[in-house]
């Protein structure tokens, strides 16, 4: 299904998965791109994110890598890393250029038959895929194997997936790339109901809040680290690396406004900001642009 979202000149985004049941999403960035991140879930598995503090000393980022299979997921940043270096991106380093790749995962595995399924050929195949204009999204990628509402297992839980938004004014953009993998039921900020999530019997959702606020749930995971949603936001707009983790920061505010509960210590929640770009935008403005469109971008998700 498409969904018209806008990327800055320069930027790709492509997927790749093994046998539609787990899968990779490779975002590859202009060479101008400056980068942030936010961690706030309890359980998160990353890589290089450190490298995008405010103190540390480079703010370029080559790539962004949202992948599914846990940590073995990580295995994908490799593929992503060979595919810069055959395009010649990276970091220079005396004679050599070090592809900088920063990369998290959600909790897809269902059975132990399913780990390591995701490798660096997955990742160098969703860079081969990439393109600028995107227009799959759901159950693709990393959102193959992504649900919600887990918590009273599999089967109570509703289909998660990879969405997409873009918020504009005039020629200022933000769009933002979630992969909705959540603890919490997902609700639609502007209807102010639950559109994916914990299911009774009767099919319909029981939230997850009011059952942890009522006492039912005290002994709440039936399968305790397996969620995390995920986000890429990117902008046109010209910020430093500072600028880029606050932004990241308010942005988790998209989170809490479209899943309840969020953050939980079963969750690795992580947004990742990227700017490329030369315009001019007051930080405010720019941070409710933020917000609405990782909102957005989950509903889409869930919805795809």
């Amino acid at each position: 299904m498409k969904n018209n979202i806008k990327l800055p000149k320069g930027f790709r985004i492509g997927h790749a998965d093994f046998e539609g049941r787990t899968g990779v999403t490779a975002m590859l960035c202009a060479e101008d791109t400056v980068g942030g991140v936010c961690v706030r879930g309890g359980a998160p598995g990353t890589r290089e994110t450190d490298l995008l503090s405010s103190e540390k000393a480079i703010s370029q980022v080559d790539a962004v890598v949202l992948a599914g299979n846990s940590a073995f997921g990580l295995a994908s940043v490799d593929g992503v890393m060979q595919y810069l270096v055959n395009e010649n991106r990276g970091f220079q380093v005396g004679t050599v250029k070090i592809p900088l790749v920063v990369s998290a995962v959600i909790f897809d595995i269902a059975t132990p038959n399913d780990m390591g399924r995701i490798n660096a050929k997955l990742g160098l195949e969703a860079c081969k895929n990439a393109t600028e204009n995107p227009d799959k999204w759901g159950s693709v990628g990393v959102g193959c194997g992504a649900s919600v509402g887990k918590i009273l297992g599999p089967m109570a839980s509703s289909k998660g997936g990879i969405g997409a938004s873009t918020v504009s004014l005039g020629d200022i953009f933000i769009t933002s790339i979630t992969v909705v993998n959540a603890v919490g039921d997902v609700w639609c900020h502007k209807t102010n109901k639950i559109i994916a999530g914990v299911c009774g019997q009767d099919g319909n959702f029981l939230d997850i809040n009011n059952l942890i606020l009522s006492g039912a749930m005290q002994a709440m995971m039936a399968t305790k680290g397996g969620n995390t949603t995920l986000s890429i936001i990117i902008t046109n707009v010209n910020l430093d690396k500072l600028q880029c983790n606050k932004l990241a920061s308010i942005a988790h505010n998209g989170y809490a406004q479209s899943i309840k509960p969020v953050h939980t210590d079963y969750d690795g929640d992580t947004i990742f900001t990227l700017s490329s770009g030369d315009k001019q935008m007051d930080f405010t403005v720019l941070s409710v642009m933020a917000v609405e469109a990782v909102s957005q971008s989950i509903t889409q998700a869930v919805k795809l």
